[in-house]
């Protein structure tokens, strides 16, 4: 349910202007309409940039704790100030850069000298000099070595690394030899790795340092970020009003929840402010406040994936909810996996953190809506119920929702009759959805025309598709039905745009130009976005035939095996078989009822979105 709000129109001067900043932020709720379009402030501009700082500190130190378990908070007084324990962070991991970009160095330099040994460079240089040869180091292939070499350059095999010959050369000029040269690093093999280990015992002491302010010093950054985010706030405001009368008074605009408004009216006589209440005109950019109960609040998340309803929108949550649970539980369409999802959505919902039980309250209604619809069709793990010989089943076979249960429907599997059936309701209530907005921001005459079709549509598979399936009806209600398709089909044509009706004249032709132009859209469009829902039954199918697939596999590729050890392998393929096709089957159950939700469902219920939240100016506390 979208809140219903006021808008608060306030003139305040130069004087009461600091006082009356600070009492909206005391009452927390009005959400100040910016009228400066895209106004900034050099107090704005660092505000966010030293907001953003404190954000990646926090996320940078709960990383390091999760990460690096094994090493100990270092022993360390942390500062009290927040801004300087911000820059301690920054430095400390500035550093820890520097050192992992050193070390990555000096592991190449150890990579490079490894397969030679430690040696002494500089003794390999006066050796030269006193000699007058010059020393090459070389790498081939061990199959590629020739003994040519040896007597032509004096070429020396040092190491047999990785199929590889490393040798040196000695001789006057470069050698005329088909081996990759290699140029070695100045230091020594000994002296890079005590570099390295030096380096990683510097990187752990940084790392116990920032796990020491993560431990103690976490509540001083969340306070900075929280003043910082206040700052930020205010300056907003400062940005979000216009000058009037002469530049004497502030012109403000503010949105208050209409059940909210009593405090900040009795607030505003006490201190004699002038302000002006009123209902949101259609064309106000009116922000958004969505009230749902415990069940429809946990599809919020994915309503907002697509956008915030507008003001004039009814909010769709509570109406897809139902339909979103079921057309996950046929796209994946299994049992088993739904009672994974299941088992795996309440561990998480009584587990979970306090941010994550929502998510596991989700998938845990969606696990038990893939359970029921697995158990309709038959299908438990890719096993098909309905094939199984097993006594227990006998009762229910008949009734599972397949070709071998239910059986055909009118030459069709039952569950693409029930995919097309859904689709026809939920298309049919989002045109009710249409019609009610269209009554709530204009006027009952305005959702004629929608209520029309809906009608129409309820009356036309009554008359034609009761008798189709066998029903027949009586003659009175035959008439009765067709009286009500003739009334619909006026409202259709003739009253499907009143606003047209101001002028007598051309008003009815454009209602029937209308009409016309309706008809064909929905006798193209309704058309296609019942086949979109065949998908449900299409990836329902798809799942459960990769998972018999794997079933069949299985047993197959270990069959002939002894019993004792054919349990491992047929575990195995069972295991990564269903792990595949759980993980495809887990995403296509996301995307697709997303795509049927924000496509057909939205597109027939003329859902705008486009909302924004309401924010009322309050302090921050954390």
């Amino acid at each position: 349910m979208i809140e219903r709000m006021k808008k608060f129109t306030f003139l305040v001067t130069d004087r009461e202007y600091d006082t009356f900043i600070q009492g909206l932020r005391q009452l927390g709720v009005v959400h100040i309409q910016q009228l400066q379009q895209g106004a900034s402030s050099p107090e704005l501009q660092e505000g966010t940039a030293l907001e953003a700082r404190y954000r990646q500190a926090l996320q940078v130190l709960s990383i390091y704790e999760k990460t690096y378990l094994e090493l100990s908070a270092a022993e360390m007084v942390c500062e009290k100030d927040p801004l300087a324990l911000l820059g301690k962070v920054e430095e400390l991991q500035a550093q820890e850069n520097r050192l992992l970009h050193d070390m990555d160095a000096i592991r190449k330099n150890v990579d490079a000298l490894e397969p030679w040994g430690d040696f002494d460079p500089q003794k390999l240089a006066h050796l030269q000099k006193e000699s007058g040869m010059e020393i090459h180091f070389f790498r081939c292939s061990s199959k590629f070595f020739s003994q040519e070499w040896t007597e032509k350059y004096f070429a020396i095999p040092i190491n047999d690394w990785q199929k590889s010959v490393y040798f040196v050369t000695f001789s006057e000029t470069q050698p005329d030899i088909q081996a990759e040269h290699i140029l070695l690093p100045e230091g020594t093999l000994s002296g890079y790795r005590s570099k390295l280990q030096e380096a990683s015992k510097k990187v752990e002491e940084i790392r116990g340092q920032l796990l020491a302010i993560q431990q103690r010093g976490r509540a001083i950054l969340e306070k900075g970020l929280t003043k910082v985010q206040n700052d930020i706030s205010l300056s907003r405001v400062h940005l979000s009003d216009e000058r009037v009368a002469g530049n004497v008074l502030h012109l403000i605009l503010g949105w208050v929840r209409a059940d909210k408004t009593n405090p900040l009216i009795a607030w505003l006589e006490d201190n004699h402010i002038f302000y002006e209440m009123e209902d949101p005109a259609y064309e106000d950019d009116v922000p958004i406040e969505i009230t749902n109960n415990s069940y429809s609040r946990l599809f919020e998340p994915i309503l907002k994936m697509y956008s915030l309803p507008s003001y004039s929108d009814i909010d769709p949550t509570v109406f897809f909810a139902p339909f979103f649970m079921l057309f996950f539980g046929l796209c994946l369409g299994d049992g088993g996996y739904g009672l994974l999802v299941l088992i795996g959505g309440l561990i998480l919902a009584m587990k979970g953190s306090a941010e994550n039980k929502a998510y596991g309250r989700l998938g845990a209604w969606l696990g038990l809506m893939t359970l029921i619809c697995g158990l309709a069709t038959g299908t438990v793990f890719g096993i098909d119920l309905s094939q199984q010989d097993w006594a227990f089943l006998a009762p229910v076979k008949p009734y599972f929702l397949s070709d071998n249960g239910v059986g055909p429907i009118f030459g069709y599997s039952p569950m693409m009759v029930l995919s097309v059936l859904i689709g026809l309701v939920q298309v049919l209530l989002g045109m009710v959805l249409k019609a009610c907005k269209a009554w709530k921001n204009y006027g009952f005459g305005y959702a004629i025309g929608t209520l029309s079709w809906v009608v129409a549509l309820l009356s036309a598979i009554a008359l034609y598709g009761l008798p189709f399936c066998g029903i027949a009806l009586p003659t009175a209600l035959s008439m009765v039905l067709l009286i009500i398709i003739a009334i619909s089909t006026l409202g259709i044509f003739l009253y499907n745009n009143p606003s047209a009706y101001k002028n007598p004249i051309t008003g009815p032709l454009l209602n029937i130009g209308g009409g016309l132009w309706a008809t064909y859209g929905m006798a193209t469009g309704l058309l296609g976005d019942l086949l979109s829902y065949i998908r449900l039954f299409a990836l329902g199918l798809t799942g459960g035939v990769l998972g018999g697939v794997f079933n069949s596999l299985a047993l197959q590729m270990t069959d002939g095996m002894a019993w004792w050890y054919r349990w491992a392998p047929m575990v195995l393929i069972l295991l990564a078989g269903h792990g595949i096709t759980f993980a495809l089957s887990m995403i296509s159950a996301f995307v697709h009822p997303m795509r049927l939700t924000f496509v057909e469902f939205f597109k027939n219920a003329d859902f705008s979105g486009g909302g924004k939240a309401y924010s009322p100016f309050r302090w921050i506390n954390k």
